[in-house]
């Protein structure tokens, strides 16, 4: 109760200081103010209702990816399991930019239909390479398997776009990851399937937990351990691609999140998956926060910053702390 209460009041602060502070900050009434309706059209009151789409947005994608980030290391075993390391963002990619280049897709309803198909592909792909040999899908050869394949999308990405300008200008700002350009119906756009990749991952929480004992212990408690599997997998493609999306490949949230959560919580999974949606919000936040702060009067992309913020504190840990098993 405790985590949960400090964890809602640190989202609180970040969306008050997300809606504040920029290229132009504002006070804390006339933040009040705006938010309760008032302030009429005085410039300051048009700065906070503009920033308030790009602030949910970021409040939602980090809380997506940070569960997407902790399902995917659950359901793997593998501690450096995320959408990234595994390649399920760059396939995202692959199929949006595809969508962009030869079906001309220029809206959020088109993106998430591909940005989910290349998630669901990519993930089938890599589990099947990495369970490919003795002894399975181990936790190394998923990694290996992910790495592998997001360099070989990566290669496509660039294949496809270098012979086409428009498609470059189209695709370069989205693939770095950002939540500014987020608006009110790409948000009512992709809410149900976060919602609902939010909502299965809650529940196979306590499943995950005995799939962490080994698959036999879990068979012999009565868990279906496959079927745990595919409904993980199924939450963590839905939260991975639909935010990937209209934000783009936003890295670093699901692998650090999910490790410092679990460092604070312990290994049970039904604190983790909540407590990982209220840290990927608050890194998510922050960072969208720190990147129009440090790059006024532009800004620096949010994935940018939790990239460069999320290696150093991500070794600190490793450092610091010995990481569980899972």
């Amino acid at each position: 109760m405790i985590m949960i209460s400090a964890g809602a009041i640190g989202v609180v602060l970040c969306v008050f200081a997300s809606l504040a502070l920029g290229s132009r900050n504002v006070g804390p009434e006339d933040v009040i103010r705006a938010l309760l309706g008032g302030g009429g059209e005085s410039f300051d009151a048009l700065v906070v209702r503009e920033r308030i789409p790009r602030t949910v947005f970021s409040i939602i994608a980090g809380a997506s990816l940070g569960v997407s980030g902790a399902l995917m290391q659950a359901i793997t075993r593998n501690p450096i399991a995320d959408p990234s390391i595994l390649g399920v963002n760059t396939g995202a990619s692959l199929f949006v930019v595809s969508g962009i280049a030869f079906f001309h897709i220029n809206t959020a309803g088109e993106y998430i239909w591909f940005a989910l198909a290349g998630a669901a592909v990519t993930s089938v792909f890599v589990y099947k390479i990495g369970s490919m040999g003795y002894g399975g899908a181990t936790p190394i050869k998923l990694a290996l398997a992910g790495a592998a394949t997001s360099a070989a999308l990566s290669s496509l990405v660039s294949a496809v776009i270098l012979p086409r300008t428009d498609v470059m200008n189209a695709f370069r700002f989205w693939q770095v990851g950002s939540v500014s350009g987020a608006t009110w119906e790409g948000i009512l756009t992709v809410s149900p399937f976060l919602a609902a990749g939010l909502i299965m991952g809650i529940l196979s929480a306590p499943a995950l937990n005995a799939l962490a004992l080994g698959d036999d212990v879990a068979t012999g408690l009565g868990v279906k351990t496959g079927m745990v599997r595919i409904v993980g997998a199924l939450a963590g493609v839905l939260l991975c691609g639909a935010t990937t999306a209209l934000a783009g490949p936003i890295g670093f949230v699901g692998l650090m999140i999910p490790h410092t959560m679990r460092l604070i919580c312990g290994p049970n999974m039904r604190y983790i998956v909540p407590m990982s949606a209220v840290g990927g919000a608050i890194l998510l936040t922050v960072s969208d926060t720190i990147g129009r702060l440090i790059g006024n009067p532009g800004e620096v992309e949010a994935g940018i910053i939790t990239a460069f913020f999320g290696a150093p504190i991500l070794i600190l840990i490793a450092m610091r702390a010995k990481v569980r098993s899972l």
